[in-house]
């Protein structure tokens, strides 16, 4: 039956049985499981027990009233049975579980046996404590309530974005100092030529100037040198490749390529864009002057990208592990969709940032969060090598970890940044599984000051 638990779960069961250890006694009752719910409460449970300002010492004098403990010599033994009434909350708890859908055994589970139990005293010592059962339980209900599965992701119906001019993020691309350096550099080519407009080629030549820079000994590598790509551009007698939509201060495809750096930057947990973004920018956008001269000098853009991701990966990036795991998540469940749930899946999983450590303060561990995840969106058949998406929730997230990592002058988006972006976005599928974990917005904002003051 354990097997079932919640690590939550077990952990109130334990804390049940050890204070009862404690106390002499030899058996658990379900009056020292009450005691046991409060003493392991957190977000949500905690809060219903402090509106009625209940404290350990409160409830542990009130439970003496009713139950038959008198402290004596602590039992020596293993593991101490439980009563029969403490068995029947239990199987109650497997009952409400089975009902509400779950295919584990949550906390609140056994909160909403214990308080519904009749035969022990446990309804005597809360109206004796003032405390609310019926209030409670709808509250209680409400968590575990049967979430529909769906094969479709709830959150991909935002999908339908509106369609905004995004031009102003292009403002963002040219702040760290080296792709400022590739702007000024391109800007001065541009200038020598016949051109008014900044094309994707000016862009790329400048890039490849920078001898020294571990990118262009990459690129260099693949046989994409300046002067190669120099000669193959005297060759271009048209800019036709560049013009797909409205001329502005880039050619639209060397519009595109910018903005495809600067949600690559994003997604490799950088709040800059380098040069190394621009590049994989511009493989993955596949258009214009520069990229048609790469396929001309035969550079396979999977390779090319993936040399340059490397060094990337090897600097650990808090938000490139998130993304990555999250990624792992979605197709561990049939997806190739990634939604804010999996963003949450994907802190939990790094572990070693703020964002991992202030949720496994709040005792949010992968376990219990996998499977709250699983009950909300179910197994799907979507994934099989088509490529993951973000749901439009997930990018807003996203954007919001990469403003709030440069509003505090960060090179890199930390899970701290990532934790807080789920945050604002209270309707996401992640703050719904968090609610039912017995997590809250404030408890999250407060956790992560505490660990950042620190």
């Amino acid at each position: 039956m354990f097997e079932k638990f919640t690590e939550k779960a077990i952990n109130v069961v334990s804390s049940s049985q050890n204070t009862a250890k404690k106390m002499g006694l030899k058996k658990v009752t379900p009056e020292l499981l009450l005691l046991a719910l409060f003493d392991e409460a957190k977000g949500i449970a905690l809060k219903i027990f402090k509106s009625y300002d209940i404290t350990h010492e409160k409830l542990a004098e009130e439970i003496k009233k009713y139950a038959d403990i008198n402290a004596s010599q602590p039992v020596q033994a293993q593991t101490l049975p439980f009563d029969d009434e403490y068995k029947e909350i239990l199987k109650k708890s497997l009952d409400l579980a089975n009902k509400s859908g779950n295919p584990t055994i949550l906390y609140e589970h056994l909160f909403l046996s214990a308080i519904s139990d009749k035969k022990s005293n446990n309804v005597k010592i809360l109206e004796d404590l003032g405390f609310d059962i019926y209030k409670s339980k709808s509250l209680l209900e409400k968590l575990v309530q049967k979430k529909i599965k769906r094969l479709y992701h709830p959150e991909i119906d935002e999908n339908r974005e509106r369609k905004e001019d995004k031009a102003e993020e292009t403002d963002n691309i040219f702040d760290s100092e080296e792709s400022a350096k590739v702007f000024e550099r391109a800007v001065a080519k541009l200038s020598t030529s016949n051109y008014e407009i900044l094309g994707t080629e000016q862009i790329l030549s400048s890039i490849l100037e920078d001898k020294n820079s571990e990118l262009t000994q990459i690129l260099a590598r693949y046989g994409v040198t300046g002067e190669k790509f120099d000669e193959k551009l005297q060759n271009i007698r048209s800019r036709q490749s560049e013009y797909e939509g409205r001329q502005i201060i880039f050619t639209p495809n060397a519009f595109k390529t910018m903005n495809m750096a600067l949600q690559t930057a994003k997604e490799l947990g950088s709040s800059v864009v380098l040069p190394e973004h621009i590049v994989l920018g511009l493989l993955k956008t596949k258009s214009g002057i520069a990229y048609d001269i790469l396929k001309e000098l035969k550079i396979p853009d999977d390779d090319l990208a993936h040399s340059i991701i490397k060094p990337i990966e090897k600097q650990m990036p808090e938000t490139l592990t998130i993304l990555r795991l999250a990624k792992e998540e979605a197709r561990r469940l049939g997806r190739n969709i990634v939604g804010t749930e999996m963003f949450l899946l994907g802190i939990i999983g790094e572990a070693t940032g703020i964002g991992g450590r202030v949720l496994s303060e709040l005792e949010i561990n992968i376990k219990d969060a996998r499977s709250v995840v699983e009950n909300m969106i179910g197994f799907g058949n979507e994934y099989y090598d088509r490529e993951i998406v973000f749901t439009e929730r997930a990018k807003r997230v996203l954007e919001t970890a990469w403003e709030l990592a440069k509003k505090d002058h960060k090179q890199k988006i930390e899970s701290a940044h990532m934790l807080l972006a789920l945050t604002t976005e209270p309707d996401s599928l992640a703050m719904k599984a968090l609610e039912q974990l017995g997590v809250d917005a404030v408890e999250i904002k407060e956790g992560v000051k505490k660990f950042q003051e620190a």
